[in-house]
């Protein structure tokens, strides 16, 4: 997108910045300016002269002697070969040490030309007049310059003035980088309203009026649309009495400025409409609309078009054509048809504004092989409500320029009219988004100044529908910011648990997890969270057990990847399996994984995602050294509590007489065990191993990195041995609970040192013996302290039928 700051200032009348302030501001309120040119660079004292005398020279038939008055007490004498001027010519005049872009030949020199004093064949020449070519332009954007000489101005223009000035070419052109959501920005009256809002000056757009005589333009012309899907609004209007003729200089200078050259007065209008709103116009001669019919359909497959250009298209059936009632006359969105083509004998002309589906048109530009200035802005999505004040905004220069009569009324076919984005203003979200602290009437003036009304009543921003890009809370943070100015918003921590350089409690939990897993010689392992229904076979699950109610894949890679997992322990086993046939000694693996668990099946809504800590082994070490892993994650993980772990037969995988199941305050958070030894030999694990797998939800309801500080003991502490002849039937865990709750307070430690069975022992019976440590914190301990928690100790363990050795 391309805009001269001439044509900008047209909007923003107090706007008075430099070249490279507006680029720096623009850039920094987020309409990026990529570069600008400026057109008088190479231009420097040239001035408007008068011929005031023409004499042949005396050693040259091609050259003349002119006497130019530009404005100083004597004329100066240049002598040049031009054919086309006479006296009493108002010309462009570059005085000695002024320079000229280039030549007459139309090619730009870098840093221009510089024009001195000097002699042609012997005569002196003070100065050169110039071609239009050598003021760095062209004849297609100054259609009235000659094709071959000086440029010569109206008679109105004041002698001695400046000639740059005066053919507008003291201007800057700006190239944006507008994005696909900013729709507006692509029309000089959105990069004016940007600009107004950047530098806190007054915008002030086109007064639109609607024009037109007494008539109705329906009596003229019928529109009839069969895919509003494709066209969402369509609007024509009629212009009789059409004059053609060339339009005025300020609107060329502006055309030409943005690189459109000037054609005539009706070409020129849409031209200038299109990049004034942004909206593309078609002017078709309404004569050769047959039956006085539009209808906007799709073409059909196979269908030839001739375009504007000479060229025939091949359309398909995806394709939107504009058509009479009898032929196609345009291709929708992209380029009109040779068949209704605006020509000098033009009486009556039919306006077009209309808003077509963008990726249609992006799609159909694509197909056909023509892309255009039309299509280009029209893919990007147009708002349908600025048609209308397009269609308005030409009619009405018609109108001012004297080109035609206007017939009254518009066809609008407008089937579903897009309202204006409603967003909730939230003034405390966006500081603490940003980071700022702006007040509440800061913002809503930030927001004002891009025609982002606040409704008091609703306590809403309303956002008119040419800005497509407001959608929600950020969007207006985002306006904020970049009037307040992003160089002014200091750096902030944002604030968030997972957002201030730290990971979540969660991942702690889990980084403990493979810390502990690592210390004991663990590898983290890796499995799939697809697996197959037979796992469960294979699993030994009975038909009833809920985690065969396992989730279907819509699209599996086969049926061995059809299922997501409500186990971890296939993958573990499967890897283990794996290790074993690749005669790897000593395996222990670990993994944190999800598995899925279905609150419903069909699914109706997200399946319960838990993550799963699952070990593995097989080789050095057993049970126990499963279960002192356990143990070690919860210490680490801050559960400070002894777990109990209870006998279980609930899980079929695993040895019915060799796995328990781990609770903490009465919740189950695990369990472990050997694994089944037919489990074992379907996997081809040809030893034993052993499972344990953590529940992770369950843990984080009491691990925490909370520690107290305990200082060194300052008492000593007693030992006191307990052997005892015990029934097998008895746990070790029911005699730690009795001797934990009858040590009481002073009972600092206790763990079981030796455990025997033997021909010694009566039958039924084995021989356990713990060392129990105790100690007060406020004194040292004498002998009927530890006498009498003892006692408690010994008469709550004969409740289990246990019996103290001699």
């Amino acid at each position: 997108m391309n805009t001269s700051l001439s044509w900008i200032k047209m909007y923003v009348p107090d706007l008075d910045v430099t070249a490279q302030g507006y680029s720096d501001a623009m850039t920094l309120s987020g309409t990026k300016v990529e570069g600008y040119q400026r057109l008088d660079a190479d231009l420097e004292n040239i001035v408007v002269g008068q011929i005031k005398k023409i004499e042949k020279h005396p050693d040259a038939d091609k050259l003349i002697v002119c006497q130019v008055d530009v404005g100083q007490e004597q004329p100066v004498q240049i002598v040049t070969g031009a054919p086309n001027v006479k006296e009493g010519d108002k010309i462009p005049v570059v005085l000695d040490g002024g320079r000229v872009a280039g030549g007459h030949d139309g090619k730009v020199t870098p840093g221009g030309i510089k024009i001195k004093k000097g002699k042609l064949r012997g005569v002196d020449s003070s100065g050169m007049m110039c071609s239009i070519e050598e003021l760095g332009s062209s004849r297609e954007m100054y259609p009235e310059a000659p094709e071959y000489g000086i440029y010569i101005f109206e008679d109105d223009v004041p002698v001695g003035g400046d000639a740059v000035k005066i053919l507008g070419l003291d201007d800057v052109i700006f190239e944006y980088e507008i994005t696909s959501n900013r729709v507006d920005c692509y029309s000089v009256v959105g990069i004016a309203r940007e600009a107004a809002a950047t530098f806190g000056k007054e915008f002030k757009p086109p007064v639109v009026k609607a024009v037109g005589n007494q008539e109705d333009a329906a009596d003229y012309i019928r529109v009839t649309v069969e895919d509003e899907q494709l066209c969402p609004r369509y609007c024509a209007r009629v212009v009789k009495n059409v004059k053609l003729g060339p339009s005025p200089k300020w609107m060329q200078r502006c055309l030409a400025a943005n690189g459109i050259r000037p054609i005539n007065n009706l070409v020129d209008i849409t031209n200038y409409v299109m990049e004034e709103y942004g909206q593309p116009m078609h002017a078709y001669d309404l004569d050769t609309i047959e039956d006085a019919h539009i209808v906007v359909r799709r073409a059909e497959q196979g269908e030839e078009f001739v375009t504007l250009d000479g060229q025939t298209r091949i359309m398909d059936e995806d394709v939107l054509m504009i058509c009479d009632g009898r032929k196609p006359v345009g291709v929708a969105g992209i380029m009109g048809g040779e068949n209704s083509m605006i020509t000098d004998q033009v009486k009556t002309v039919l306006f077009e504004a209309a808003c077509f589906d963008g990726a249609n048109i992006r799609k159909s530009a694509k197909r056909i092989g023509l892309r255009t200035d039309a299509s280009g802005k029209f893919e990007k999505g147009l708002d349908p409500n600025n048609a209308q004040a397009a269609i308005d905004r030409a009619c009405q220069l018609m109108e001012e320029l004297g080109a035609g009569e206007v017939v009254g009324g518009m066809v609008d076919v407008y089937a579903q009219k897009r309202e204006p984005v409603r967003v909730r203003f939230e003034p405390e979200k966006i500081n603490a988004l940003l980071g700022t602290d702006i007040s509440k009437e800061e913002m809503l003036k930030f927001l004002d100044k891009v025609a982002l009304r606040y409704e008091e009543s609703t306590g809403e921003i309303v956002a008119p529908t040419f800005r497509q890009d407001i959608h929600c809370m950020a969007d207006l943070a985002e306006e904020v910011a970049r009037f307040y100015g992003y160089d002014k918003i200091s750096t902030t921590l944002p604030t968030g648990e997972a957002t201030t350089g730290r990971i979540s409690f969660k991942q702690r939990i889990e980084q403990v997890a493979r810390d502990v897993a690592e210390y004991c010689g663990f590898s983290q392992g890796m499995c799939y969270s697809f697996e197959s229904p037979k796992v469960f076979d294979r699993l030994r699950l009975p038909e009833e057990c809920p985690k065969r109610r396992a989730i279907r894949i819509l699209n599996p890679l086969g049926e061995d990847f059809s299922i997501m997992r409500t186990l971890s322990v296939n993958g573990m086993l499967t890897s283990l399996a794996t290790n074993h046939n690749r005669r790897n000694k000593n395996v222990g693996l670990y993994e944190l994984g999800n598995v899925y668990l279905p609150k419903e099946l069909p699914l109706q809504e997200l399946p319960d995602e838990r993550m799963q800590f699952t070990l593995g082994m097989y080789g050095k070490g057993d049970f126990y050294t499963m279960k002192g892993v356990v143990e070690e994650f919860f210490e680490k993980a801050g559960m400070r509590k002894k777990p109990v772990y209870e006998p279980s037969t609930l899980y079929p995988y695993l040895h019915p007489g060799r796995q328990a199941v781990v609770c903490y305050e009465g919740k189950e958070v695990a369990y472990l065990g050997e694994v089944h030894p037919a489990v074992a030999a379907s996997y081809g694990i040809g030893e034993r191993a052993y499972l344990a797998v953590v529940d992770i939800p369950s843990v984080l309801g009491f691990a925490g990195f909370d520690y107290k500080y305990e200082g060194i003991a300052r008492y000593p502490a007693v030992t006191r041995d307990i052997s005892m002849v015990v029934p097998k039937d008895v746990l070790a865990g029911q005699i730690e609970s009795v001797i934990a709750q009858r040590g009481g307070k002073i009972l600092e430690d206790l763990s079981l040192f030796d455990i025997y069975e033997g021909k010694q022992i009566k039958a039924g019976y084995k021989s356990m013996a713990y060392s129990v440590t105790l100690r007060a914190k406020d004194r040292t301990l004498e002998e009927k302290d530890v006498s009498a928690v003892m006692k408690k100790i010994l008469h709550g363990l004969e409740g289990l039928g246990i019996e103290l050795r001699s």
